[in-house]
């Protein structure tokens, strides 16, 4: 019986990335090493959680009309990638990358992008990706199936994608909300020297050292009080950059996952303003002369 429940785990575990070591004896429990898939990829495991797909009642709909444009751009898997885009009132190399939430590039992204837009003055390109190629889900199953589809790879290619379009000398910031907020973290990665400041609302943070160091910026993180980008898992970040000799700065607000979305219906005004003046005054600060 114990060589069955050990292989039934075995099986298990390997589909969940981790690893186990074979027993000893009969006798000997498995010695288990969990090998972290930090980051975007490791919320995928989240889908399984109903208690994580309550966090995400279905949008509420609402009027928009939109400052910007959606705009298309090769991708060097020789595809092509795209983005709502609000140019800056006058040519320049300071852009911020907007990343979506599970739900897709929907009108509360964009909505969200003018306001940093307006916010910023008008003086920085802000172009908010479409990490789905096309694909909005409108119900928490549309937007559960459409995260499971996506590929690592090609998510980094619209990436690189964008950050070909800006140019060798874009300057640029990143802001995400859940998957986006992961994916916030990830960019920040990819556009190696060309980035200068990262945002993270609510998203599963890397927490490998060796990729942390890498990071040309610091971090602000904003997170809410939830089981599973936990108290736990965000110390956890919060020791790899100082690890990696990064400075982060986060606070853990007494709110819901999606807390900042004013199309959720457990929206929370309070906590959502006082995240958007961290978030403003950060960026701010990365764009003065």
């Amino acid at each position: 019986m114990v060589k069955i429940v050990f292989y039934f785990n075995l099986i298990l575990f390997s589909l969940l990335g981790w690893k186990l070591s074979p027993p000893s004896s009969q006798a000997d429990l498995p010695e288990i090493t969990i090998c972290h898939a930090t980051g975007p990829s490791e919320m995928l495991a989240f889908l399984d959680d109903p208690k994580f797909v309550a966090f995400h009642p279905s949008p509420v709909a609402f009027d928009f009309t939109g400052m910007g444009e959606m705009i298309s751009f090769p991708t060097p898997d020789g595809n092509e990638g795209s983005g709502y885009l609000i140019k800056a009132k006058t040519p320049s190399d300071q852009w911020l990358f907007v990343y979506q939430e599970w739900w897709g590039l929907n009108d509360n992204i964009k909505e969200e992008s003018d306001k940093f837009y307006q916010d910023l003055g008008g003086n920085v390109n802000v172009l908010a990706l479409d990490m789905y190629d096309g694909k909005v889900g409108t119900t928490p199953q549309e937007a559960m199936g459409i995260m499971r589809e996506t590929n690592e790879t090609r998510l980094e290619n619209i990436v690189l994608g964008a950050k070909g379009m800006a140019g060798r000398e874009a300057q640029i910031a990143n802001v995400g909300w859940c998957f986006g907020g992961s994916w916030s973290l990830k960019s920040a990665l990819l556009l190696e020297n060309q980035n200068i400041g990262t945002i993270i609302y609510y998203g599963m943070p890397i927490r490998e050292v060796e990729k942390l160091k890498t990071l040309q910026s610091d971090v602000l993180g904003i997170f809410a009080t939830e089981q599973n980008i936990s108290k736990e898992v965000i110390e956890e970040f919060a020791v790899a950059m100082k690890t990696a000799g990064k400075k982060l700065e986060y606070k853990i607000f007494n709110a819901v996952h999606g807390f900042a979305n004013p199309s959720n219906p457990k929206h929370d005004v309070e906590a959502t303003k006082e995240a958007y003046e961290m978030a403003i005054g950060y960026l701010k600060e990365k764009y003065l002369p």
